[in-house]
């Protein structure tokens, strides 16, 4: 077992080396993450994103594009053969056929390259020609990233941390009442694990439609061919210490620690570790419509996904070692077009107030951060409405439950974000001096013109952030 370990990681050791070697010679690559909690629109972001990098002409925030530099875009086969291909043309259908629709949410990984002919700039335009970058896009649930700060972790600590976070939480009230009754220290129970781990999973189920965000772990949500298994058959209890041999805290200690062991690590060593630039999409609009507790949750949120981040400068050594980092790390905020572009400001704000502690680590250690407000698919319209004798700024759209046309305002944001966080940080169960309501609106019918890729919001200046030095 040792020395079949080892092997493994000389061989890892080895395709790393050949992979830098490659990139830094030949054709660099970019491997780009995409990621987000529940309802944060990954899927559509990844579509439109790849639809506008093949037409570039909604894209004049990436310069390499309005400055024409880059000559041709074009999908190749993806480099893992072992992933899922990212099912770009079935989802680009849904969004702009003649019913459009918005496509399935992420439920596993997957990956998708693009790659670009670019001309270089500067001192070098009329000494080379233009040379592929390629973009590897790495689709994974955000569910999978907050699970790997469950790495530091002790079964004893997690779930100390869990209960307590949970514990005024109506939707966790019968996980609870199950809790409470339960002897830790009596022998194990198989259908007891299983009931704990049933309703626990039946919480984070509940949770996560409440809008809350950290709902770990991940794979009880998204669990694939690990359904049934005993390494999701364990569940948050009122423990301390080691625990007897054979008792029910021994083996839920036991499964967790194998849950990190032979799901965690994997996924971080074979994926997440080869990541060079990231972003993560973040529903905020979503969380202050559920009130402040679900807009301190996300915040706690933003700071575990930054922990699971190893950001900083890469270098040739350091590829050559191993050592890999996240150089860019984008916080998104979308769905910006459900407010009127005068309020984009503000989310833009909230979401670098959400995130600030989690940006300062990131840059305090070299990697570059931004936070803004996209919108990766435009689906409404703005307009100006009389309310009240008052002019109102709203956007109009077609509404995804009932598809009737509707003016929608949302609710006024503040202009100080601390307006919304000191409520969230003090515990507070609504906001006292605002109602923020949240519509669901229809993709809207397009008429692209030709090399026009879907309307948007702020997509090519993600982009540029995200790529555009390495083109």
């Amino acid at each position: 077992m040792v020395i079949s370990r080892i092997a493994d990681g000389i061989w890892r050791q080895v395709e790393a080396v050949q992979d830098t070697v490659s990139e830094t010679l030949f054709e660099p690559v970019i491997r780009l993450g995409v990621t987000g909690l529940a309802r944060s629109g990954k899927t559509v972001f990844i579509t439109s994103l790849v639809a506008n990098l093949l037409d570039r002409g909604r894209m004049p925030g990436l310069l390499a594009a309005s400055e024409g530099r880059i000559e041709a875009a074009f999908l190749q086969p993806q480099p893992n053969d072992t992933l899922p291909r990212f099912e770009y043309e079935a989802h680009l259908a849904a969004l702009t056929g003649r019913s459009p629709h918005w496509p399935d949410s992420t439920r596993a990984i997957s990956e998708l390259r693009l790659s670009l002919k670019v001309r270089p700039n500067g001192l070098l335009a009329g000494l080379q020609g233009p040379r592929t970058v390629h973009l590897d896009i790495v689709d994974y649930p955000g569910e999978w990233l907050l699970d790997l700060g469950l790495m530091e972790r002790s079964y004893e600590d997690w779930s100390q941390e869990t209960l307590e976070r949970i514990k005024n939480r109506e939707s966790a009230s019968e996980f609870m009442g199950l809790v409470s009754e339960v002897d830790v220290d009596k022998s194990h129970d198989e259908a007891v694990a299983q009931d704990l781990a049933k309703r626990f999973a039946a919480y984070l189920t509940a949770a996560r439609l409440e809008g809350f965000s950290d709902c770990t772990p991940g794979r009880f949500l998204l669990p694939g061919d690990l359904a049934g298994s005993p390494v999701l058959t364990f569940a948050p209890l009122p423990v301390s210490g080691t625990g007897a041999r054979g008792s029910l805290h021994r083996e839920m200690a036991r499964r967790f620690e194998a849950y990190k062991s032979r799901v965690v690590q994997p996924f971080f060593r074979d994926h997440f570790a080869r990541i060079d630039r990231q972003v993560v999409l973040v529903d905020a609009l979503g969380a202050i419509h559920q009130g402040p507790r679900a807009v301190d949750d996300l915040r706690h949120a933003m700071s575990e996904i930054l922990t699971a981040f190893r950001p900083g400068k890469n270098s040739f050594l350091r590829g050559l070692l191993g050592g890999k980092r996240v150089e860019k790390i984008l916080f998104a905020a979308t769905k910006a077009d459900h407010l009127h572009h005068s309020q984009h400001g503000k989310l833009s704000a909230i979401m670098q107030a959400l995130t600030r502690d989690a940006r300062n680590r990131a840059q305090y250690a070299g990697a570059g951060t931004q936070a803004m407000a996209i919108a990766s698919l435009r689906a409404t319209t703005e307009a100006t409405m009389e309310h009240e004798g008052t002019p109102l700024d709203v956007v109009r759209g077609t509404l995804l439950d009932s598809g009737k046309e509707a003016a929608f305002y949302p609710g006024d944001l503040p202009e100080d974000p601390a307006h919304l966080l000191s409520p969230a940080r003090a515990g507070a169960e609504k906001w006292l001096d605002q109602d923020y309501q949240v519509m669901r609106f229809a993709p809207a019918p397009l008429a692209l013109k030709p090399g026009d890729g879907p309307p948007h919001i702020r997509l090519d200046r993600a982009a540029e952030f995200l790529i555009g030095d390495r083109l």
